[in-house]
């Protein structure tokens, strides 16, 4: 058995500090020794008594939010640090069976005034702790915070306690997913239905719960919204949907239908995939299709269908000028015939020498060496070191850029 003690000194100080963290590279370094300190926690569970890691785990939560309240969390470190905490917390809680007043205590006060407001607490997570005298408490306190508040404003954000009208939506969505209602699912998650990402917040809840049919209904609804970003993020969930609980050909028309709204290499990806054998009678659709948006087509052909002659016959034909797409074109296309690739690397160190800049720089020398070990043996070996010489003539003026040429043993 771990001592409380023991745990204790190796966990809270790796969470808690007294540094400067809103230098960047102090509060990543700080949230890395976060994340070993929860990983110690977690290891500690099998062995050490259950209210030990809860006690343990309450601290290390409450030490947390002081520390990103007061970081620069740009790089969303020590916020994934919170969250593990969050997500063991109530775990630790139901195994230790932390006393039920104390711990609605604590979830009020932690989402109504906390330290900070970047995070939720689930009461779905919770209820295996809490137990049904806790959950009650926990409602009532909830209808009382709403009582004081008076009238629901009619726009939630411009009220002047807007977050505490956002933590009770967010409850009351969660409440009536713990309660299997699917009313009260359908009234405080898809609200007035006027937003597609609603509507697959509704099909999710459904799917929690294990209403499939409900769930695949909704995402449809979202997918089937209009033709922006949500709906199509919500038609790729109502695919998965299908095919994880539906007949094949059920999911595959769907891909079919989704493609034919969104057409995009992603999109044709997704479908090849599902199609299966059933593949060759749809390549020439998704090939015709893609052809509009010559990108699309080169990626597919490259990433997807794995043919680099195609892809590389495509982006000639179609005149693709994605500079980024080219690339990956001609990493793939060296393979098949690295002279034939040469010019296509020419075209891209005179495209990225155009801004001058000193990551340009080393770029354009990174690629020019690459020219170099393709042309080697060749009779355009020489052609590249005239235009390596060309390239130091005309840019004679940019020291930076000489230097990224010997550094890449560029003649």
């Amino acid at each position: 058995m771990t001592r409380v003690s023991t745990l204790t000194d190796v966990v809270l100080p790796l969470i808690r500090t007294r540094s400067d963290l809103h230098r960047y590279s102090a509060a990543n370094a700080h949230g890395m020794d976060m994340h070993r300190a929860i990983d110690v926690l977690e290891a500690a569970i099998p062995t050490t008594d259950p209210g030990e890691i809860y006690s343990v785990t309450h601290k290390a939560l409450a030490s947390s939010l002081k520390v990103i309240a007061r970081a620069d969390d740009s790089s969303g470190i020590i916020g994934d640090a919170c969250r593990r905490l969050l997500a063991l917390h109530p775990q630790a809680a139901a195994a230790a069976r932390a006393a039920v007043g104390k711990l609605v205590d604590w979830m009020m006060k932690f989402q109504f005034d906390g330290e900070v407001d970047y995070f939720e607490l689930d009461p779905v997570a919770y209820a295996p702790a809490l137990g049904e005298v806790g959950m009650a408490s926990y409602r009532k306190r909830l209808a009382e915070v709403e009582a004081r508040l008076g009238p629901r404003p009619a726009e939630r954000w411009s009220s002047e306690p807007s977050h505490d009208w956002f933590i009770l939506d967010w409850n009351a969505q969660r409440l009536a997913v713990l309660d299997h209602d699917i009313d009260a699912i359908i009234r405080t998650h898809a609200r007035d239905r006027k937003v597609a990402a609603w509507l697959e917040d509704t099909a999710e809840a459904f799917e929690e719960i294990g209403e499939i049919d409900l769930a695949i209904d909704w995402a449809k609804q979202a997918a089937d919204f209009d033709r922006g970003h949500q709906s199509l993020k919500a038609a790729h969930y109502w695919c998965r949907l299908l095919e994880a609980h539906r007949p094949s050909a059920e999911a595959l028309d769907a891909r079919l239908a989704v493609f034919r709204k969104w057409p995009s290499s992603t999109s044709a990806a997704r479908l090849h995939k599902t199609a299966g054998k059933a593949w060759p009678g749809y390549r020439d659709e998704v090939v015709t299709t893609l052809v509009t948006s010559p990108s699309d087509a080169v990626l597919f052909a490259l990433h997807t269908l794995k043919e680099p002659e195609f892809a590389w016959n495509l982006a000639h034909s179609l005149a693709l000028d994605n500079g980024s797409t080219w690339a990956e074109l001609v990493k793939a296309y060296e393979k098949v015939d690295p002279i034939a690739t040469l010019p296509i690397h020419q075209r891209l160190v005179e495209g990225i020498l155009v801004e001058a800049n000193a990551k340009n720089y080393k770029l354009a020398a990174r690629r020019l060496a690459t020219m170099r070990k393709l042309s080697a043996g060749s009779e355009k070996s020489a052609e590249v070191d005239n235009l390596i010489a060309e390239l130091r003539e005309v840019h004679r003026r940019r020291p930076r850029l000489q230097q990224e040429f010997d550094r890449a043993g560029l003649p």
